[in-house]
């Protein structure tokens, strides 16, 4: 009995030891579309899915449209209405991509790492090609990603609200991975 448990748990410590895939469900996205006309279109969801795969480089993350929290409720409601993300018929935003320079990630040493990032952002039933940079850093095991990039909402099918609202909004990306 003892040597099963044993074994059991040195194939648990291999298994973790050698482990690809790094998840969180408590990634952030900001969402930044402010102006010099209305500083309230700013957002955060705290709770989007990420993923990153070390062995291959694939990148995810998905969040859900209607856990983006604004300051003001009026903003929250028009952001999730139908003139803009429309969010009962587009519930989820995605992103799906690569990391293109993985020889240049190293996540088996502690370090800060730049990562060139290519993928599709899928927002408002709209997918773009995205190509960003992301700071990845590596600390005891544990990985942490950051990103920012602008997209053009028109490609989006987003307005910009008279003015009011950024026609490249700014987005922001953290998540720390285990």
């Amino acid at each position: 009995m003892k040597k099963t448990t044993l074994i059991i748990a040195l194939g648990m410590m291999t298994g973790a030891a050698f482990a690809q895939k790094k998840t969180t469900t408590s990634a952030a996205v900001n969402f930044d579309a402010t102006t010099s006309l209305d500083a309230l279109p700013k957002a955060e969801n705290k709770t989007v899915v990420a993923a990153i795969d070390t062995k291959a480089g694939t990148v995810a993350f998905e969040a859900v449209v209607k856990s983006f929290s604004f300051g003001n409720p009026m903003m929250q409601e028009h952001f999730n209405g139908p003139k803009w993300m429309d969010s009962e018929k587009f519930p989820k935003a995605s992103f799906k991509g690569n990391i293109t320079n993985l020889p240049a990630v190293n996540f088996a040493t502690d370090g800060n790492y730049k990562a060139s990032i290519e993928g599709d952002l899928t927002l408002h039933g709209v997918t773009k090609p995205v190509k960003t940079t992301a700071v990845i850093t590596v600390n005891g095991g544990a990985v942490t990603a950051k990103s920012d990039f602008t997209i053009n909402a028109a490609d989006y099918g987003l307005s910009d609200s008279g003015g009011k609202v950024a026609k490249e909004p700014k987005i922001s990306v953290v998540a720390e991975l285990k």
